[in-house]
């Protein structure tokens, strides 16, 4: 068994162990050392690191299997590892934070499920690897989340759909309801810091920033410790103030346009005129757009002000289709802030001397039925024909070509029917999940008709009076000209229906 030493800077912190691969010596040992600095390996004589997992900011992170347990459950183990150029005040901020990690575990992850649970915080003491005082060393070990974070799955298969990015949405701002509802604020809001599991459910990670909420308006006492992520932090928590609610809900806002995007916060967010232009990059219904325009607004006060607000406007029906904005003009102004609550208000910041937004018109009246019929309405109204357009005569060229291919090589009978049908269906699928689209609709077509041109002259394809090009050229077009002709007669009427309606 492999086992990882925690001492910082160990030469060879890797250590085989032959005799740990018996599970009866696992359970029985009573330690292990590090055959190169003699630090111990079975942490509290339990938990035994078997490698790295990320370093950075304040410690290190580990993933350790915990021996008493039946499974052997995989844990991660978080070292307090702060950089040795701290001063003495430094060095007890960052402590300061890493103990504030572990309270807030203890809080909020044992009883919410999407949240680590907290099982140890310790500290241990061991000799020094050369000659002097006795080191100290302090560990928290929590829940092992297996699965990848927002910021690796958008590495790995691009932006966000609009559904996709509305579920993180949704469930980051419900373990936010919790979170700030027992009085802490996270305060690093980011894509790496909401992990997916393999079973799907989202988790929020990294309550090593985590402040209590402020019990008084600007309170010096409450002021903000400049731990943060550049882009993600709102002006008061960059500045050093005091910290909101609404402080998570901006770095929550940035987080989602940088899903819908695929692009960086610095990209997005335009300094000569001191305003976010993410809307430019992405199609989004005019709700949502109002709402995360207005969770990205500077002065905290003209945030929303808790996540269950942020809930309450997601559910609202959308604006009326012909408020919509056209294709390029300036989107809307967000969503106006209502009036707060008692409890809102005490939570409130000072009147900023940032800039306000122009007045906004306030959100369409709440309704309790049909909800999910007017949002469908409301993307409808607001989607480019252009797009649908352009992929519906794809769509035909491809099926057209599909079915030269069957038909010349299975004939005319119901399993060429039932491929032709197969492709239509996943290609229209690639559609509607933005897989495909754009440019891909012209390199696609051209790579299909280079493929059927090979096709052809290895294996012949049936033709057209003899002439192969007529029908690699007709039929396509042909099935591409029948569906643009479908759907610009779907759009004529659905536009003849709203406006009657």
């Amino acid at each position: 068994m492999e086992t990882y030493c925690t001492r910082p800077r160990c030469p060879r912190p890797t250590n085989v162990f032959a005799d740990l691969d018996n599970r009866n010596t696992l359970k029985t040992v009573q330690q292990k050392f590090c055959t190169t600095c003699g630090m111990p390996q079975l942490l509290l004589g339990r938990y035994i690191p078997t490698r790295l997992l990320g370093q950075g900011g304040f410690g290190a992170a580990f993933l350790a299997i915990d021996r008493y347990t039946p499974t052997m459950r995989r844990c991660v183990v978080k070292q307090f590892l702060p950089s040795g150029d701290l001063n003495p005040d430094q060095l007890q901020v960052a402590q300061d934070l890493f103990e504030r990690e572990a309270e807030a575990l203890e809080k909020l992850g044992n009883p919410h499920p999407q949240i680590p649970d907290l099982y140890a915080f310790f500290e241990l003491s061991v000799p020094a690897s050369v000659a002097g005082q006795p080191s100290q060393f302090f560990y928290l070990v929590q829940q092992y989340i297996s699965g990848q974070n927002m910021e690796e799955e958008l590495e790995k298969r691009g932006a966000f759909s609009v559904p996709e990015a509305r579920e993180v949405l949704d469930e980051v701002l419900k373990i936010l309801t919790f979170v700030h509802k027992n009085g802490s604020i996270h305060r690093d809001i980011k894509p790496s810091n909401i992990m997916r599991d393999r079973q799907g459910r989202i988790h929020l990670l990294d309550f090593g920033a985590v402040k209590q909420v402020a019990s008084a308006r600007g309170s010096a006492s409450q002021r903000s410790t400049g731990i943060y992520s550049m882009g993600y932090a709102p002006p008061e928590q960059m500045a050093g103030g005091v910290v909101y609610p609404a402080t998570d809900l901006y770095a929550l806002g940035v987080t989602c346009v940088t899903l819908l995007t695929n692009k960086p916060p610095m990209e997005l967010y335009d300094t000569y005129n001191n305003t976010w232009n993410w809307r430019a990059y992405v199609q989004v219904d005019t709700l949502l757009e109002g709402v995360l325009n207005r969770m990205l607004l500077a002065a905290p006060r003209e945030r929303f002000q808790s996540a269950e607000e942020v809930i309450e406007a997601l559910q609202q029906a959308p604006p009326s289709p012909s408020s919509s904005p056209a294709s390029g003009q300036t989107p809307p102004p967000p969503l106006a802030p209502p009036q707060p609550s008692k409890s809102a208000q005490s939570a409130q910041a000072p009147a900023s001397s940032a800039p306000a937004s122009s007045a906004a018109p306030a959100p369409a009246p709440k309704k309790s039925a049909a909800t999910p019929a007017a949002s469908s309405t409301s993307t409808l109204a607001t989607l480019s024909p252009f797009p649908v357009l352009s992929g519906a005569a794809f769509l035909g060229f491809e099926v057209g070509l599909a079915a030269i291919a069957t038909l010349s090589i299975l004939g005319s009978n119901i399993l060429s029917v039932g491929i032709v049908a197969g492709v239509a269906v996943a290609l229209l699928a690639l559609q509607l999940r933005q897989i495909i689209e754009k440019m891909d609709f012209i390199i696609l077509a051209g790579l299909s008709v280079a493929i059927a041109l090979v096709a052809e002259a290895l294996f012949g394809f049936v033709t057209i009076s003899g002439n192969t090009f007529a029908l690699l050229v007709f039929l396509p077009v042909m099935a591409a000209l029948l569906c643009l002709a479908g759907s610009i007669v779907f759009f004529l009427i659905y536009r003849i229906l709203t406006s009657i309606l």
